[in-house]
């Protein structure tokens, strides 16, 4: 099975030979794709120098290089891992194990359960922000994920050939995560090894502007993988407090058969329409978004069917 490891970077110089050089050793078979997304350094020229393929996406951003990644190269198993030399080659067999047996189509580095990213990652807000994704998705999607943003993961064909990327920066490993929960792919996650970055490496990820970006997109998704539940939520709210200033309006109302606070009146009906308005959506779109999942496993068996039968008319 052809084998394709990906490298997204930006400004890796120190880093990205060495994981080129790695990753050359524990698969000497595969083909190592480095994605050069409009450094400033030497990182393309120390990557082509290591021995890898090196190509350009000029639209900044990893998701935008990840789009690009998964549309240009081919292959049976996809190794997809960041350059900045912080996951250990070497779990790479471990990670591609569930995929060559055929029972997971995307397996997720996990960098959590055993502490060592939260040792050796230097910045708190990170590991802050790794643990409050990883619960709101665990809680929506009723998932036991350990480690949801890890950049390690390994995917088959299927997966990547079909997952139609959104994401434009580093919330992409989110979206990576929620499609195949929500898609019902295979999950596995395989406990490894971090380590920080090396001296004079610095962190590409901003932890204010790309967790305000990742949270933004876990809500948007809320909004469309789940309707029932989001508007449902703000069917709830407004029903709430249509009640809490609607009671004293009625209240009033038994006692003198009069009406004194009518913007209260006013703003009680309004909230209490917006919340039956709200739940109407809810159930309309879950019933739209139910339909889209049929249909996404409709096409994907069609998919599936005619990739067999070329493979198939290939052999004979």
């Amino acid at each position: 099975m052809k084998i394709a490891v990906l490298i997204p970077c930006y400004n890796e110089e120190l880093t990205i030979a060495k994981v080129v050089q790695d990753f050359r050793r524990e698969l000497p078979e595969a083909e190592i794709y480095v994605y050069d997304n409009n450094s400033s350094d030497r990182t393309a020229e120390q990557a082509a120098r290591a021995g890898a393929v090196v190509r350009r996406e000029p639209r900044q951003g990893k998701g935008n290089v990840v789009r690009s990644m998964f549309r240009d190269v081919q292959a049976d198993i996809y190794v997809m891992v960041d350059g900045d030399d912080t996951y250990p080659a070497e779990f790479v067999h471990e990670l591609l194990r569930p995929i060559q047996e055929g029972w997971a189509d995307m397996v997720l580095g996990d960098r959590l359960s055993n502490g060592s990213y939260e040792q050796e990652n230097k910045r708190p807000f990170h590991n802050f922000g790794n643990n409050l994704v990883r619960a709101l998705i665990n809680r929506l999607f009723h998932a036991r994920l350990h480690d949801i943003m890890t950049g390690y993961r390994a995917f088959n064909r299927r997966f990547v050939k079909h997952l139609a990327v959104a994401s434009e920066g580093f919330e992409i490993e989110t979206e990576m995560t929620l499609h195949a929960l929500d898609k019902k792919f295979n999950l596995a996650e395989v406990p490894i090894d971090y380590r920080d970055r090396p001296p004079g490496s610095v962190s590409k990820l901003n932890t204010v502007s790309d967790g305000v970006r990742v949270l933004r997109t876990v809500f948007w998704i809320f909004k469309d993988y789940k309707p029932l539940a989001f508007f449902g939520t703000c069917a709830v709210i407004c029903c709430l407090l249509g009640l809490a200033v609607g009671i004293p309006v009625i209240s009033e109302f038994v006692r003198t058969h009069w009406i004194s606070k009518v913007p209260s009146a006013i703003l009680a009906v309004g909230l209490m329409v917006l919340s039956t308005i709200s739940v109407t959506c809810g159930f309309i779109l879950d019933t739209i978004v139910r339909h889209h999942r049929e249909l996404y496993q409709l096409l994907l068996n069609q998919a599936e069917a005619r990739t067999a039968a070329e493979e198939g008319r290939g052999s004979v």
